[in-house]
């Protein structure tokens, strides 16, 4: 482990922890921790490193499957043990080959399982074993979702894996949705998935002392608030924009716990959060609350069909609708706005609808930076994104405006040593791409929609 100043300790209340042993100042490193075993997601195949996660042009593709892409020879070797698991099995299932990313993890973490003689070096604290399963909290539908995985396991993994018994593959499918990582770039954008045993002791919090961000596949834990001798190591597991309702939902259906922290407590910032439109009459409460309910009816809707194919106008008109119904009680800097102004972004981008996509995160922006903390790199993401379609379309003074503002986001809490280095790298992309006299526009666009998650 990265830092010789943890310790594990039994936390009041929530089990297992970790704790610091000396004061750690904001944007400190306190430790980093390779995963003991991670998957590139198979849509950014060709964009980045499988071995890595570099993300960079001219990678190389393996002989075989023509699927897989490396830096070089020496990462593609590297990454042999584990991509022997697919290599074959790609090219005899071709377009039929569809395991989840949830499956490919789970097939590598029992490979290197199977080799593994010694402790791996993810493991300094607790052993992959160890981590939490809730196979006793899981309700039918997530049971379901678990048995469809070990089916699919088994399918495309038999001829290279030994399976453990059905209860052990359960448990193990159970640890994986509760203690795996999304592997993230600089623009908040998912490359992977990934489990950091060590990591996973780390407990939750709404109000976190640490974030976790990701260098390659290693991640690395920066104290976002100054920490005494002896504080508690807390993450947030969740998106903590949303609020305090939603925030529990989530950890309930996840987690299967709810948050005790201060903020959950006050719910100091709710109001903030579920912001409605100034009138000379107030809403009644009835009002709000059932727009809050049609707001999160119309979130999950969005949800369940997003990922179908061919419907992304009517994805748009979902959240255009549920935008002039939630606006006629919300202010444009409520939260469930801002969710569906996300979407509808996202949608924009994919329509190449790039006018429309910059109209919906100007709108995005000023809330963003005032709703999330001032550690959060959720600000310097959207700044990038708008940079990147202002520069893809000759919107120079725009895009340079925007770029200078990203470094600054993620700096503000000490990010120089984090992520900024790899911010400035795709800025500078961006202006050699765009260059003197400009460049093909798509080009630069079709990295924001590719990222836009």
């Amino acid at each position: 482990i990265g830092s010789p100043w943890l310790e594990r300790f039994d936390s009041p209340g929530k089990g297992r922890g970790l704790r610091v042993t000396k004061p750690f100042k904001v944007g400190e490193l306190i430790f980093s921790c390779p995963a003991y075993s991670f998957v590139l997601s198979a849509k950014e195949r060709g964009s980045y490193c499988e071995y890595c996660f570099n993300r960079k042009e001219g990678l190389a593709r393996c002989g075989k499957c023509k699927k897989a892409c490396y830096c070089n020879a020496t990462c593609q070797r590297a990454d042999w043990s584990m991509h022997k698991l697919e290599c074959s099995s790609m090219v005899a299932y071709g377009p039929n080959w569809c395991p989840s990313e949830t499956v490919r993890l789970v097939a590598r973490i029992l490979a290197s399982m199977k080799t593994q003689k010694e402790r791996n070096a993810s493991e300094k604290l607790m052993l992959i074993g160890e981590m939490q399963t809730h196979v006793e909290d899981v309700d039918n539908a997530r049971r379901e979702v678990n048995e469809s995985e070990i089916a699919g396991l088994h399918r495309f993994y038999s001829k290279h894996l030994d399976f453990p018994d059905h209860s052990a593959l359960l448990a193990l499918f159970s640890q994986v949705a509760c203690n795996g990582f999304t592997v993230e770039d600089e623009e908040l954008s998912h490359m992977g998935t990934a489990v950091y045993p060590d990591v996973a002791l780390i407990n939750h919090s709404c109000q976190p002392s640490v974030i976790v961000t990701f260098k390659g596949t290693t991640a690395e834990v920066r104290a976002v608030t100054p920490m005494k001798k002896m504080d508690e190591v807390m993450i947030s597991y969740i998106d903590i924009l949303y609020p305090t309702d939603d925030r529990n939902s989530r950890l309930r259906d996840s987690y299967y716990f709810t948050c005790d922290c201060q903020e959950c407590k006050t719910q100091s910032k709710d109001k903030a959060k579920l912001k409605v439109r100034k009138r000379s009459d107030p809403y009644e409460p009835e009002v709000v609350s059932g727009m809050v309910r049609y707001a999160r009816k119309k979130m999950g809707e969005f949800r369940a069909i997003k990922s179908e194919k061919n419907i992304l106008l009517e994805l748009l008109e979902m959240c255009v609708q549920s935008l002039d119904e939630m606006g006629t009680v919300f202010d444009d800097a409520n939260v469930y706005m801002l969710h569906m102004m996300y979407q509808a972004m996202g949608v924009c981008l994919y329509l190449g609808d790039w006018d429309g996509a910059i109209h919906y995160g100007e709108k995005i922006l000023k809330p963003y930076s005032v709703l999330y903390p001032a550690y959060s790199l959720n600000v310097s993401s959207m700044y990038l994104k708008l940079g990147r379609l202002y520069m893809g379309l000759e919107k120079r003074s725009r895009g340079l405006n925007a770029l200078k503002k990203v470094p600054g986001c993620s700096e503000r809490m000490g990010h120089d040593t984090l992520y900024t280095g790899n911010i400035k790298k795709s800025m500078h992309s961006i202006l050699l791409s765009y260059g003197s006299l400009g460049v093909p526009s798509r080009k630069i666009i079709t990295k924001v929609i590719k990222r836009h998650s």
